[in-house]
């Protein structure tokens, strides 16, 4: 028997009452394929009779013992056979007749093909109103600001993929989140992704979704801050340092208002988050993206240049001692301010500004440089 082109993977868990059509509709988009496709139903327990109907309708049931969205369709998709699947509920509210469409997209090269509701047609009532106009689009956004996952329906069920190059992503998720969890680790491997304009029709008459609307939007949200950003927070770290720049300048040059201690606490903050970031990125790139050869952007490539990190982590270690000998210098000159009786003036105040910050550099500067030479020390001898 031939390997089927299509596996459509449906989750179910009680859904006697549209299954048969969801099925039904599966087998439209399959037979407009003219290739061999096949159904399967990843059933999560049901108690109404609806692996009895999967069958009678053609569709292949996985017994799936574990609860779960996620723990459903990681099942359904480890028993699929076809070299794509498209992937949906069972509540008849996606367009499985849509999988030319999806397949298409795939043959052309794209790995993870989105179904977009927001750019198709959301039927009356298929979506509640704080999904529509708070959930999805904030989870969205943050999407695209830490990862650059540049689609506008993060959360759309309806998606197809490369069945292979999804299982190398090492999926794990049972709940919600796994939604979540595909599309931010294909953007973490570069997968290519694309979207298409989809159909949402609302749930048959007294229906009560599976999705809960604060605990899984708590999750998704969870999941997505659990990842290091994708090098988006740099931005942020620039910002920071020249808002603490310009705040000690304006401090000591007493520019009104900026003449009282509030401005250099704000500028010492700023200057602390900065570095913090800066370190955090250096860390994550060099211990998560890098050993998942991830490609590099050219800020990462300027950044290396800046720290030599491409040779070694020697620049790292001399800003670290340079850093500490320059805030010694500045506690130095502080002692002299005090012996003066001239702590109050501010030359004295910036002076201490500096040397502590010099001081924070030296600290992060060494532990960054410490931490990415055991890295790279240990990774490889672990290789070689």
């Amino acid at each position: 028997m031939k390997s089927p082109l299509l596996s459509f993977v449906i989750p179910c868990l009680n859904e006697a009452r549209t299954l048969g059509l969801v099925i039904a509709d599966c087998q439209a988009g399959g037979d407009a394929l003219n290739a061999p496709y096949e159904i399967i139903v990843a059933d999560n327990g049901s108690t109404d009779g609806s692996p009895e109907i999967a069958i009678s309708h053609g569709a292949k049931v996985i017994a799936v013992s574990e609860r779960g969205y996620g723990a459903a369709l990681l099942e359904g998709i480890r028993a699929a056979q076809g070299t794509y699947v498209l992937m949906g509920d069972a509540d008849s509210t996606y367009d499985f007749s849509q999988a030319p469409v999806f397949v298409s997209k795939l043959q052309q090269g794209y790995d993870l093909v989105m179904g977009n509701r927001f750019k198709g047609t959301i039927a009356d009532g298929a979506m509640p109103f704080l999904h529509r106009y708070l959930g999805n689009p904030v989870l969205s956004a943050l999407g695209r600001l830490f990862f650059g996952i540049k689609i506008s329906d993060f959360h759309c069920g309806l998606r197809g993929f490369g069945r292979e190059t999804i299982n190398s992503l090492n999926l794990h998720c049972k709940g919600m989140e796994f939604a979540s969890e595909m599309v931010i680790k294909s953007s973490l491997f570069s997968l290519r992704i694309t979207e298409i304009p989809t159909v949402l029709r609302p749930n048959p008459p007294g229906r009560q979704p599976h999705l809960k609307t604060w605990r899984d939007g708590w999750r998704h949200l969870k999941f997505m801050l659990s990842f290091s950003p994708k090098y988006s927070l740099l931005p942020v770290a620039f910002l920071l340092i020249v808002a603490a720049v310009c705040l000690s300048l304006l401090y000591a040059v007493q520019c009104v208002p900026f003449t009282g201690t509030n401005t250099m606490i704000f500028a010492a903050s700023c200057a602390i988050a900065s570095m913090s970031i800066l370190s955090d990125y250096i860390l994550t790139r060099e211990m998560i993206y890098q050993r998942l050869t991830l490609p590099r952007r050219h800020v990462s490539t300027l950044i290396d240049q800046l720290l030599g990190l491409n040779k070694g982590t020697d620049r790292l270690f001399k800003l670290s001692a340079a850093s500490f000998v320059l805030a010694l210098i500045g506690l130095v000159c502080m002692m002299i301010f005090w012996l003066r009786s001239s702590l109050a003036i501010p030359l004295a105040a910036t002076t201490g500004f500096l040397s502590c910050f010099l001081m924070f550099v030296s600290i992060s500067s060494y532990l960054t440089a410490a931490k990415v030479s055991t890295y790279r020390s240990l990774h490889y001898r672990s290789h070689s």
